[in-house]
């Protein structure tokens, strides 16, 4: 039996708490994801939720954006930190400008890989490279 959409709403406001506030934010530290603040994941899904900037259409106040979202805008909230997690830092990085670009901002630029990451297998970072043969 069903808690009826009373509970649904809330598991789903609990669900979108935790995937903002631990779950988002920790796969973005483990894969050096371009966005890492538990504000700014919910700045980009809260933005798609509303199509805009969310701040236009919610109010800004005592009660959380996130509550502010009909049942429908909150599912797709959650969903999208879903897919976020799922499909990682590549559907971030194309939320994020856009939610960016809905403020009349850049989008971020993705930092440059480390030496060590880009290193030939063999050769320390920062090595001269080997010179070919006449």
């Amino acid at each position: 039996m069903s808690g009826g959409p009373d509970a649904d709403r809330e598991g789903l406001l609990r669900d979108y708490r935790r995937l903002v506030d631990v779950a988002l934010p920790a796969a973005a530290r483990e894969g050096r994801w371009v966005v890492r603040h538990d504000h700014c994941f919910g700045r980009i899904l809260l933005d798609h939720a509303v199509g805009a900037r969310w701040y236009d259409v919610l109010e800004r106040g005592r009660v959380p954006a996130y509550r502010q979202l009909d049942d429908a805008q909150l599912a797709g909230a959650v969903a999208m930190a879903r897919e976020v997690l799922a499909r990682g830092d590549d559907l971030l990085v194309a939320l994020d400008a856009q939610s960016l670009a809905w403020r009349g901002k850049a989008p971020k630029r993705r930092p440059a890989a480390s030496p060590a990451a880009t290193a030939a297998p063999g050769r320390s970072p920062g090595a001269p490279r080997p010179r070919s043969s006449p």
